[in-house]
């Protein structure tokens, strides 16, 4: 197990995978961590899918990410997919979300996909979060209602081991500071 500095640091958007498929374990196991994430108000405004079968899988690969969005084609050799629909917030974080303008059901998936996608790499599985999918095909596949947002879909696979570029990250000059907005950090 590794610290959770070095998992963060390590942890990359995989994009070229090997096509091996997941143990159903290792894919609850992820899931099941993301069910501990923080949310407002313990909504847990989420419901994990997860698409493990083979005929499932390349449903998703020949409609949802093909044509306009075959940008991700790369998933065709992912082992597994993880779809994050959004359900209903509890009345005091929907309140409150109106009141500051802000989507507190999207913030509490960004948070609970930050817990999948660590977990998989703690696990030695790689993965990538996609946003550019045809959401409606994916829902007539996953049989999800027409009410409800599927906001992201993950990706989950090993790497065949392509070299990563290396990160250009802002140095935490730009992105860090203590007390006020321009503190320099140092």
């Amino acid at each position: 197990m590794q610290s959770f500095f070095s998992l963060a640091k390590s942890r990359r958007s995989i994009r070229s995978y090997n096509g091996a498929s997941i143990p159903k374990h290792d894919l609850l196991r992820c899931a099941e961590n993301a069910r501990y994430a923080p949310s407002a108000c313990n909504s847990e405004p989420w419901k994990f899918v997860i698409v493990d079968a083979p005929a499932q899988k390349e449903k998703i690969i020949k409609t949802v990410l093909s044509g306009t969005y075959k940008m991700n084609s790369f998933a065709q050799n992912a082992g597994a997919f993880i779809a994050i629909v959004s359900e209903k917030v509890k009345l005091p974080a929907f309140v409150g979300g109106v009141l500051r303008r802000t989507n507190f059901a999207k913030i509490d998936i960004g948070i609970a996909c930050s817990h999948l996608v660590l977990s998989a790499q703690d696990l030695g599985i790689g993965s990538c979060i996609l946003g550019w999918f045809n959401e409606k095909k994916l829902k007539r596949i996953l049989k999800v209602p027409r009410s409800k947002r599927i906001e992201l879909l993950i990706a989950f696979g090993y790497s065949t081991g392509k070299e990563l570029p290396k990160r250009n990250l802002k140095h935490r000059n730009e992105t860090i500071s203590f007390n006020e907005y321009h503190k320099i950090y140092s």
